[in-house]
Protein backbone atom coordinates (compact mmCIF):
# COMPACT_ATOMS: atom_id res chain seq x y z
CA UNK A 1 0.00 0.00 0.00
CA UNK A 2 2.80 2.36 0.98
CA UNK A 3 4.55 1.58 -2.33
CA UNK A 4 1.45 2.49 -4.28
CA UNK A 5 1.22 5.82 -2.46
CA UNK A 6 4.84 6.57 -3.23
CA UNK A 7 4.30 5.60 -6.87
CA UNK A 8 1.24 7.86 -7.12
CA UNK A 9 3.15 10.71 -5.50
CA UNK A 10 5.99 10.20 -7.93
CA UNK A 11 3.63 10.24 -10.93
CA UNK A 12 1.93 13.36 -9.62
CA UNK A 13 5.23 15.13 -9.12
CA UNK A 14 6.46 13.97 -12.53
CA UNK A 15 3.50 15.35 -14.45
CA UNK A 16 3.59 18.56 -12.41
CA UNK A 17 7.22 19.00 -13.40
CA UNK A 18 6.39 18.35 -17.06
CA UNK A 19 3.58 20.92 -16.91
CA UNK A 20 5.91 23.48 -15.39
CA UNK A 21 8.49 22.73 -18.06
CA UNK A 22 5.95 23.20 -20.86
CA UNK A 23 4.71 26.42 -19.26
CA UNK A 24 8.25 27.71 -18.92
CA UNK A 25 8.98 26.86 -22.55
CA UNK A 26 5.86 28.71 -23.63
CA UNK A 27 6.89 31.71 -21.58
CA UNK A 28 10.36 31.81 -23.10
CA UNK A 29 9.17 31.34 -26.70
CA UNK A 30 10.37 34.37 -28.66
CA UNK A 31 7.75 36.91 -29.63
CA UNK A 32 7.13 37.02 -33.37
CA UNK A 33 5.56 40.31 -34.47
CA UNK A 34 2.62 40.14 -36.87
CA UNK A 35 2.55 42.75 -39.61
CA UNK A 36 -0.70 43.39 -41.45
CA UNK A 37 -0.26 44.52 -45.05
CA UNK A 38 -2.99 45.90 -47.31
CA UNK A 39 -2.08 46.28 -50.95
CA UNK A 40 -4.07 47.76 -53.79
CA UNK A 41 -3.12 45.00 -56.22
CA UNK A 42 -4.71 41.68 -57.05
CA UNK A 43 -2.33 39.59 -54.95
CA UNK A 44 1.27 38.87 -54.04
CA UNK A 45 2.11 37.07 -57.30
CA UNK A 46 4.11 39.23 -59.72
CA UNK A 47 3.66 42.24 -57.45
CA UNK A 48 6.91 44.20 -57.70
CA UNK A 49 6.04 46.63 -54.92
CA UNK A 50 5.19 43.90 -52.42
CA UNK A 51 8.34 42.03 -53.35
CA UNK A 52 10.35 45.22 -52.78
CA UNK A 53 8.81 45.51 -49.30
CA UNK A 54 9.71 41.88 -48.55
CA UNK A 55 13.23 42.46 -49.84
CA UNK A 56 13.55 45.44 -47.50
CA UNK A 57 12.58 43.25 -44.55
CA UNK A 58 15.08 40.57 -45.60
CA UNK A 59 17.86 43.14 -45.85
CA UNK A 60 17.07 44.11 -42.26
CA UNK A 61 17.44 40.50 -41.13
CA UNK A 62 13.78 39.44 -40.89
CA UNK A 63 12.78 35.94 -41.93
CA UNK A 64 9.13 35.40 -42.71
CA UNK A 65 7.62 32.72 -40.50
CA UNK A 66 10.57 32.78 -38.12
CA UNK A 67 11.21 36.33 -36.94
CA UNK A 68 8.19 38.04 -38.46
CA UNK A 69 4.70 37.07 -39.62
CA UNK A 70 3.01 38.77 -42.57
CA UNK A 71 -0.75 38.89 -42.90
CA UNK A 72 -1.51 40.35 -46.34
CA UNK A 73 -4.83 41.43 -47.84
CA UNK A 74 -5.55 42.78 -51.33
CA UNK A 75 -8.21 45.14 -52.65
CA UNK A 76 -7.73 44.27 -56.36
CA UNK A 77 -7.97 47.97 -57.22
CA UNK A 78 -11.22 48.51 -55.32
CA UNK A 79 -10.45 51.27 -52.83
CA UNK A 80 -13.95 50.95 -51.36
CA UNK A 81 -12.89 47.56 -49.93
CA UNK A 82 -10.12 49.10 -47.82
CA UNK A 83 -12.15 49.77 -44.62
CA UNK A 84 -13.33 46.14 -44.45
CA UNK A 85 -9.78 44.87 -44.97
CA UNK A 86 -8.53 47.15 -42.21
CA UNK A 87 -11.20 45.86 -39.83
CA UNK A 88 -10.28 42.27 -40.68
CA UNK A 89 -6.59 42.77 -39.91
CA UNK A 90 -7.27 44.63 -36.69
CA UNK A 91 -9.36 41.63 -35.65
CA UNK A 92 -6.31 39.48 -36.33
CA UNK A 93 -4.47 41.51 -33.66
CA UNK A 94 -1.61 42.65 -35.86
CA UNK A 95 1.20 44.62 -34.25
CA UNK A 96 1.68 47.02 -37.20
CA UNK A 97 -0.43 47.93 -40.22
CA UNK A 98 1.25 48.70 -43.55
CA UNK A 99 -1.23 50.47 -45.84
CA UNK A 100 -0.42 51.30 -49.45
CA UNK A 101 -3.24 53.71 -50.32
CA UNK A 102 -4.64 56.97 -49.00
CA UNK A 103 -8.14 55.56 -48.60
CA UNK A 104 -6.83 52.56 -46.68
CA UNK A 105 -4.63 54.68 -44.44
CA UNK A 106 -7.55 56.99 -43.61
CA UNK A 107 -9.72 53.98 -42.80
CA UNK A 108 -6.96 52.56 -40.57
CA UNK A 109 -6.48 55.85 -38.72
CA UNK A 110 -10.21 56.04 -38.09
CA UNK A 111 -10.35 52.42 -36.90
CA UNK A 112 -7.44 52.43 -34.44
CA UNK A 113 -5.43 54.91 -32.41
CA UNK A 114 -3.18 52.29 -30.83
CA UNK A 115 -1.82 50.12 -33.65
CA UNK A 116 1.11 51.79 -35.45
CA UNK A 117 0.36 52.50 -39.13
CA UNK A 118 3.04 52.73 -41.81
CA UNK A 119 1.42 54.32 -44.86
CA UNK A 120 2.40 55.02 -48.44
CA UNK A 121 0.24 57.97 -49.40
CA UNK A 122 0.05 60.91 -51.76
CA UNK A 123 -0.44 63.99 -49.58
CA UNK A 124 -0.63 62.78 -45.97
CA UNK A 125 -0.86 66.30 -44.53
CA UNK A 126 -3.43 67.50 -47.05
CA UNK A 127 -5.84 64.63 -46.38
CA UNK A 128 -5.35 64.69 -42.61
CA UNK A 129 -3.30 61.55 -42.03
CA UNK A 130 -0.52 63.38 -40.18
CA UNK A 131 -0.12 66.79 -38.57
CA UNK A 132 3.13 67.66 -40.34
CA UNK A 133 5.72 65.69 -42.27
CA UNK A 134 8.40 66.44 -39.68
CA UNK A 135 6.25 65.50 -36.66
CA UNK A 136 3.37 63.28 -37.74
CA UNK A 137 1.74 62.97 -34.32
CA UNK A 138 -0.66 60.14 -33.56
CA UNK A 139 -0.05 56.58 -34.75
CA UNK A 140 0.61 57.17 -38.47
CA UNK A 141 3.90 57.68 -40.31
CA UNK A 142 5.55 56.40 -43.47
CA UNK A 143 6.22 57.71 -46.93
CA UNK A 144 4.62 60.04 -49.45
CA UNK A 145 4.88 59.21 -53.15
CA UNK A 146 3.89 62.67 -54.40
CA UNK A 147 4.30 66.41 -54.02
CA UNK A 148 2.37 69.47 -55.11
CA UNK A 149 4.07 69.84 -58.51
CA UNK A 150 4.05 66.28 -59.82
CA UNK A 151 0.71 66.46 -61.67
CA UNK A 152 1.73 69.68 -63.36
CA UNK A 153 5.04 68.17 -64.40
CA UNK A 154 3.26 65.26 -66.08
CA UNK A 155 1.05 67.65 -68.01
CA UNK A 156 4.10 69.66 -69.07
CA UNK A 157 5.88 66.54 -70.38
CA UNK A 158 2.78 65.54 -72.38
CA UNK A 159 2.64 69.06 -73.85
CA UNK A 160 6.30 68.86 -74.86
CA UNK A 161 5.61 65.66 -76.78
CA UNK A 162 2.40 66.97 -78.35
CA UNK A 163 2.93 70.75 -78.75
CA UNK A 164 -0.53 71.28 -80.30
CA UNK A 165 -2.14 69.84 -77.18
CA UNK A 166 -5.07 72.00 -76.01
CA UNK A 167 -7.48 69.46 -74.50
CA UNK A 168 -6.43 66.71 -72.08
CA UNK A 169 -8.55 64.00 -70.52
CA UNK A 170 -7.84 63.17 -66.88
CA UNK A 171 -8.65 59.64 -65.77
CA UNK A 172 -9.42 59.71 -62.08
CA UNK A 173 -11.23 57.57 -59.53
CA UNK A 174 -13.96 59.53 -57.70
CA UNK A 175 -13.58 57.11 -54.78
CA UNK A 176 -9.89 57.95 -54.36
CA UNK A 177 -9.21 60.34 -51.49
CA UNK A 178 -6.27 62.00 -53.28
CA UNK A 179 -7.84 62.72 -56.63
CA UNK A 180 -9.48 66.01 -55.67
CA UNK A 181 -6.05 67.25 -54.63
CA UNK A 182 -4.43 65.93 -57.82
CA UNK A 183 -7.18 67.60 -59.84
CA UNK A 184 -6.66 71.02 -58.23
CA UNK A 185 -2.90 70.80 -58.77
CA UNK A 186 -3.37 69.80 -62.41
CA UNK A 187 -5.78 72.70 -63.00
CA UNK A 188 -3.11 75.17 -61.91
CA UNK A 189 -0.65 73.72 -64.45
CA UNK A 190 -3.32 73.55 -67.17
CA UNK A 191 -4.03 77.28 -66.93
CA UNK A 192 -0.33 78.05 -67.34
CA UNK A 193 -0.07 75.74 -70.37
CA UNK A 194 -3.34 76.95 -71.95
CA UNK A 195 -4.78 73.45 -71.74
CA UNK A 196 -8.40 72.52 -71.04
CA UNK A 197 -8.99 69.51 -68.80
CA UNK A 198 -11.80 67.02 -69.23
CA UNK A 199 -12.50 64.78 -66.21
CA UNK A 200 -13.00 61.09 -67.00
CA UNK A 201 -14.15 59.23 -63.90
CA UNK A 202 -13.57 55.48 -63.56
CA UNK A 203 -14.49 53.67 -60.36
CA UNK A 204 -14.36 50.13 -61.76
CA UNK A 205 -13.07 48.21 -64.79
CA UNK A 206 -16.54 48.37 -66.31
CA UNK A 207 -16.00 52.13 -66.80
CA UNK A 208 -12.81 51.95 -68.88
CA UNK A 209 -14.26 51.68 -72.38
CA UNK A 210 -16.84 54.39 -71.70
CA UNK A 211 -14.12 56.75 -70.43
CA UNK A 212 -12.08 56.34 -73.61
CA UNK A 213 -15.20 56.74 -75.76
CA UNK A 214 -16.03 59.98 -73.93
CA UNK A 215 -12.48 61.19 -74.49
CA UNK A 216 -12.76 60.62 -78.22
CA UNK A 217 -16.16 62.32 -78.42
CA UNK A 218 -14.73 65.27 -76.50
CA UNK A 219 -11.84 65.65 -78.98
CA UNK A 220 -9.31 64.93 -76.28
CA UNK A 221 -5.76 64.94 -77.68
CA UNK A 222 -4.04 63.18 -74.80
CA UNK A 223 -4.65 61.61 -71.41
CA UNK A 224 -3.20 61.94 -67.93
CA UNK A 225 -3.83 59.03 -65.55
CA UNK A 226 -3.77 59.76 -61.82
CA UNK A 227 -1.97 57.26 -59.58
CA UNK A 228 -4.64 54.73 -58.73
CA UNK A 229 -4.70 51.08 -57.57
CA UNK A 230 -7.53 50.40 -60.02
CA UNK A 231 -5.64 51.50 -63.12
CA UNK A 232 -2.48 49.76 -61.87
CA UNK A 233 -4.27 46.42 -61.54
CA UNK A 234 -5.58 46.74 -65.09
CA UNK A 235 -2.57 48.50 -66.59
CA UNK A 236 -2.31 46.17 -69.61
CA UNK A 237 -5.93 46.90 -70.46
CA UNK A 238 -5.35 50.64 -70.10
CA UNK A 239 -2.35 50.49 -72.40
CA UNK A 240 -4.30 48.48 -75.00
CA UNK A 241 -7.21 50.96 -74.92
CA UNK A 242 -4.84 53.90 -75.31
CA UNK A 243 -3.21 52.25 -78.32
CA UNK A 244 -6.49 51.29 -80.01
CA UNK A 245 -7.85 54.81 -79.50
CA UNK A 246 -4.52 56.29 -80.65
CA UNK A 247 -4.23 58.56 -77.64
CA UNK A 248 -0.91 59.61 -76.08
CA UNK A 249 -1.04 58.93 -72.35
CA UNK A 250 1.28 59.77 -69.46
CA UNK A 251 1.09 57.63 -66.32
CA UNK A 252 2.50 57.92 -62.82
CA UNK A 253 3.93 54.39 -62.63
CA UNK A 254 6.59 52.93 -64.90
CA UNK A 255 4.85 49.54 -65.05
CA UNK A 256 2.51 50.99 -67.68
CA UNK A 257 5.47 51.84 -69.91
CA UNK A 258 6.99 48.40 -69.36
CA UNK A 259 3.69 47.01 -70.64
CA UNK A 260 3.88 49.12 -73.82
CA UNK A 261 2.56 52.48 -72.61
CA UNK A 262 3.94 55.79 -73.85
CA UNK A 263 5.36 57.70 -70.85
CA UNK A 264 5.46 57.75 -67.07
CA UNK A 265 6.67 60.27 -64.55
CA UNK A 266 6.64 59.55 -60.86
CA UNK A 267 8.45 58.27 -57.83
CA UNK A 268 10.40 55.04 -57.85
CA UNK A 269 7.76 52.93 -56.12
CA UNK A 270 10.03 49.94 -55.59
CA UNK A 271 12.44 52.13 -53.63
CA UNK A 272 9.59 53.54 -51.53
CA UNK A 273 8.19 50.11 -50.68
CA UNK A 274 11.66 48.83 -49.77
CA UNK A 275 12.10 51.87 -47.55
CA UNK A 276 8.75 51.16 -45.83
CA UNK A 277 10.39 48.10 -44.28
CA UNK A 278 12.73 50.44 -42.39
CA UNK A 279 9.75 52.10 -40.71
CA UNK A 280 8.43 48.69 -39.66
CA UNK A 281 11.83 47.79 -38.24
CA UNK A 282 12.18 51.01 -36.25
CA UNK A 283 8.69 50.73 -34.77
CA UNK A 284 9.26 47.11 -33.79
CA UNK A 285 12.41 48.25 -32.01
CA UNK A 286 10.47 50.79 -29.95
CA UNK A 287 10.17 53.96 -32.02
CA UNK A 288 6.85 55.82 -31.92
CA UNK A 289 5.16 56.70 -35.24
CA UNK A 290 4.51 60.21 -33.91
CA UNK A 291 8.28 60.80 -33.74
CA UNK A 292 9.22 59.33 -37.14
CA UNK A 293 9.17 62.02 -39.87
CA UNK A 294 7.28 61.18 -43.04
CA UNK A 295 9.71 60.75 -45.92
CA UNK A 296 9.18 62.09 -49.43
CA UNK A 297 10.82 60.77 -52.59
CA UNK A 298 14.01 62.59 -53.44
CA UNK A 299 13.93 61.63 -57.10
CA UNK A 300 11.21 61.22 -59.70
CA UNK A 301 11.88 59.15 -62.79
CA UNK A 302 10.77 59.88 -66.33
CA UNK A 303 10.44 56.87 -68.63
CA UNK A 304 9.54 57.13 -72.30
CA UNK A 305 8.73 54.40 -74.83
CA UNK A 306 9.93 55.54 -78.26
CA UNK A 307 8.37 52.52 -79.95
CA UNK A 308 4.95 53.46 -78.55
CA UNK A 309 5.47 57.05 -79.71
CA UNK A 310 6.30 55.91 -83.24
CA UNK A 311 3.18 53.74 -83.31
CA UNK A 312 1.14 56.88 -82.60
CA UNK A 313 2.94 58.81 -85.32
CA UNK A 314 4.74 61.00 -82.80
CA UNK A 315 8.33 62.09 -83.01
CA UNK A 316 9.98 62.44 -79.63
CA UNK A 317 11.93 65.73 -79.58
CA UNK A 318 15.59 65.51 -78.51
CA UNK A 319 14.90 67.88 -75.60
CA UNK A 320 12.46 65.34 -74.18
CA UNK A 321 14.87 62.45 -74.70
CA UNK A 322 17.58 64.24 -72.76
CA UNK A 323 15.22 64.56 -69.79
CA UNK A 324 14.41 60.85 -69.72
CA UNK A 325 15.88 58.62 -67.02
CA UNK A 326 15.22 55.61 -69.24
CA UNK A 327 14.32 55.24 -72.91
CA UNK A 328 12.58 52.11 -74.15
CA UNK A 329 13.27 51.57 -77.85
Amino acid sequence: MRGQVKRRAFITLFFAAVARSVEAAAQTKPWIPRVGYIGGGAGAANNDNFEAFLQGLRELGYVEGQTIELDARWSAGRVELMPALVTELIGRKVDILVITSNTGALAAKKATRSIPIVMLAGDPVGIGLVETLARPGGNVTGLSYSNEVISGRRLQLLKELVPELTRVGVLRNPLGSMHNIFWRETEVAARKLAVTLQPLDVSGPEDFEAAFATAKLGNVQGLLVFDNPLSAVYKSRFVALAASNRLPVIYGVRGFVDDGGLMSYGANYAALFRRAATFVDRILKGAKPADLPVEQPTKFEFIINVKAANALGLTVPPTLLTQADEIIE
